[in-house]
């Protein structure tokens, strides 16, 4: 008898390098690959593409797709806050920034994934391409 393994669907924000952006589940994205699939929500629903890392930014892991607009992300740690992992600020080359924390960053590694210093933010995690980081910053 075979046994199948049920792969959950993941929603994510895929940013890519030049700025476009595609909103999709994935269910075999890992951080050492240099490709996953995504299935589009929109243009295509269903059918999957492959992404390739090195044309991205990052991707966002996230509670839901729409999101709240008006809602504004708080960039730092409540005192006394012990998140896992080490306290960082990110910054893109396009000049984004995150705060978050980390687990184990290596910059020769495609990416790394940054858990956000606000969790009511809609992002889960971020996993941010190293080409596409400018700084790094311990806090």
């Amino acid at each position: 008898m075979t046994r199948r393994i049920a792969v959950e669907l993941v929603k994510v924000v895929v940013r890519f390098a030049d700025g476009r952006i595609v909103k999709g589940f994935t269910q075999d994205f890992h951080p050492n690959r240099d490709r996953f699939h995504l299935r589009p929500v929109e243009d295509n629903p269903g059918k999957p593409i492959e992404i390739l890392i090195k044309d991205l930014k990052a991707v966002f892991f996230v509670k839901d797709f729409a999101g709240d607009s008006s809602y504004s992300e708080r960039k730092n740690y409540f005192d006394g806050a012990k998140p896992q992992g080490r306290k960082m600020e990110v910054t893109f080359r396009d000049g984004e920034a995150l705060v978050g924390s980390n687990l184990g960053y290596d910059p020769k590694r495609l990416g790394f994934f940054l858990f956000p210093a606000d969790p009511e933010c809609n992002n889960l995690r971020t996993f941010a391409v190293a080409a596409a980081v400018k700084n790094v910053r311990y806090l």
